[in-house]
């Protein structure tokens, strides 16, 4: 498999600026609302003490709010390593500094080193990263109960305005790109992982997947 990108290629976005741009946001009005979505899909399917993994978390706003809504553990997996001050300081503030795990790393290549949890969080990662196959069959053997996942939607004009966002990496000369991919690609490869898919919430450009385990309630 051909490298993806160096954790340089992915600081010419998510870097601290952002950090500290997400950080304000969030201490001033919480979590957006397509974080709450997300906390809401793992809040109604699985029950208290469950563990989170989210891959691409940023500053972990998402984890914090689902450990004080009952998650016992969290870990983040991380390629930039812009985020890990300010997300150091929210743990802190939210006094779970002993439940929280957060790793530097490409999860595709480091996966086998990682644990797996309840619940399975890709956050606007999908479209980060260019072999969704790898991405999202890793993330799903991690997944105990569930998986979410939020991405574009594969809508045929979407190419536009998805080589706009591009040009600007490629003009830095950076690695990173955004990705289309299709939807039926991400559900194909979490289906052969023995998850289902149970929830779609589809809006113009995200989208919003919930797969599950048998047994887990939709």
């Amino acid at each position: 498999m051909p490298d993806c990108c160096t954790p340089g290629d992915f600081d010419l976005l998510f870097n601290a600026r952002q950090a500290a741009s997400d950080a304000r946001a969030y201490r001033r009005s919480g979590l957006d609302a397509e974080s709450r979505r997300i906390v809401e899909a793992v809040r109604r399917l699985l029950p208290h003490a469950f563990t989170v993994l989210e891959i691409g978390g940023g500053i972990g706003a998402i984890q914090l709010e689902l450990l004080r809504a009952g998650a016992s553990r969290a870990t983040n997996v991380e390629l930039s390593p812009g985020y890990e001050p300010t997300a150091a300081a929210l743990i802190a503030e939210a006094g779970v500094e002993g439940r929280v795990e957060r790793r530097l790393a490409d999860f595709v290549a480091e996966a086998p080193t990682v644990g797996a949890a309840d619940a399975v969080i890709l956050q606007r990662v999908v479209c980060c990263y260019p072999h969704v196959d790898e991405l999202v069959t890793a993330a799903a053997r991690h997944a105990g109960s569930m998986l979410v996942l939020t991405f574009p939607v594969d809508r045929w004009w979407m190419g536009l305005p998805v080589a706009l966002v591009n040009l600007w990496p490629l003009l830095r000369g950076s690695k990173f790109r955004v990705f289309v991919h299709p939807t039926r690609a991400v559900v194909g490869a979490a289906e052969r992982e023995g998850l289902r898919l149970v929830d779609r919430r589809k809006g113009l450009i995200w989208q919003m997947l919930v797969l599950t385990r048998e047994g887990i309630a939709a």
